[in-house]
């Protein structure tokens, strides 16, 4: 090819992407009964109204509670989350992974490319077998170990069955939380102080000491604390403080991996519609009004922070360690 045809070639590509740019910009930005430019996004949805807004019913539910059971249904991106490879061949263990978070963060992994074991009690098993055929759904493999989570010996085998089955483990997510309010002091007995915090605190320091000698550089650790870490309700007296307390072993543990190569992050939910509301961590005259009181005027869904856990255990976010990720539709510090 001489130069005179090279020239002409580079003119007439010049002139195409420079047609399209202007076309692009052209239906981007167009407001032609004012004369101003304004730019134009498809897909935005109003925040305020993407889901539902209290009053809510009155339920109850025996706990541990079903996400199947609740009116209405949470959200926990069984139909809107789409993922692009970003965890294509990880191995994830979340515990709780039957709903809530837990169950956003499990359909989302697997959505990613990851294979999923999740951790839940017997009595939710119906909503454990739908996140199992969501994870299959999705092509990766699903691993199903129930188990009581305040028994040290059951969070060693529930790694050891995690990483047999998966053929390893990259990431682990405590989710599992016990919560239950009270009004006063005086009403917490001690077996219920120790449930709590056995769930909350001593679960996460025993499946974190038998996962550490299976995880690798690049290997990820994420706690869900809570906004009651930093803004306690009077009724949740002992939930509160064991979220301190994941809010700080996070930071700990961080500063104590990283010369590892192993991330240590949390995930701050705010007011987030789950079982835990309706098994007993929420008064029916606060379950009604729930969330209510946030800017957004509404409690959040699981869904909305699955793209969160996502983040927190990519590639791509390898420069977040001992971080605390807020999603309280408007209040909170982190």
């Amino acid at each position: 090819m001489d130069n005179e045809k090279l020239c002409s070639r580079r003119q007439a590509l010049g002139s195409i992407g420079a047609g399209l740019a202007a076309l692009a910009v052209t239906q981007a930005f167009a407001a032609p009964e004012t004369g101003k430019e304004t730019f134009v996004s498809a897909g935005l949805e109003d925040p305020r109204n993407k889901y539902p807004k209290p009053p809510f019913k009155e339920q109850l539910q025996p706990w541990p509670g079903l996400a199947g059971k609740m009116d209405p249904v949470p959200d926990h991106g069984e139909k809107s989350y789409k993922g692009s490879g970003r965890l294509a061949g990880r191995k994830a263990l979340i515990t709780g992974g039957d709903s809530g978070m837990g169950r956003a963060a499990a359909i989302a992994y697997a959505r990613e490319g990851a294979d999923v074991a999740i951790n839940y009690l017997p009595a939710e098993e119906p909503d454990a077998q739908e996140v199992v055929a969501l994870i299959k759904a999705a092509g990766r493999k699903a691993v199903a170990i129930p188990g009581d989570l305040r028994e040290e010996a059951f969070c060693k085998k529930l790694v050891e069955e995690a990483v047999r089955q998966l053929g390893g483990l990259d990431i682990l997510v405590n989710n599992a939380a016990r919560q239950q309010t009270k009004a006063s002091i005086m009403d917490i007995s001690s077996e219920e102080f120790d449930a709590t915090m056995k769930t909350n605190i001593y679960a996460p320091f025993w499946t974190i000491k038998a996962a550490l000698p299976h995880l690798k550089p690049g290997s990820s650790i994420i706690a869900t604390s809570s906004v009651q870490a930093y803004a306690p309700s009077g009724e949740l007296y002992d939930y509160a403080q064991t979220k301190a307390a994941t809010t700080n072993y996070v930071k700990s543990l961080a500063e104590q991996l990283a010369p590892k190569g192993i991330r240590v992050n949390g995930v701050a939910p705010g007011p987030i519609w789950t079982p835990l509301q309706v098994s007993g961590g929420a008064t029916m005259e606060k379950l009604k009004k729930f969330g209510g009181d946030t800017p957004l005027e509404r409690p959040g869904q699981p869904a909305e922070l699955a793209g969160i856990y996502v983040q927190l255990a990519a590639n791509d976010g390898s420069y977040a360690t001992g971080q605390i990720y807020g999603a309280s539709g408007g209040h909170g510090q982190p």
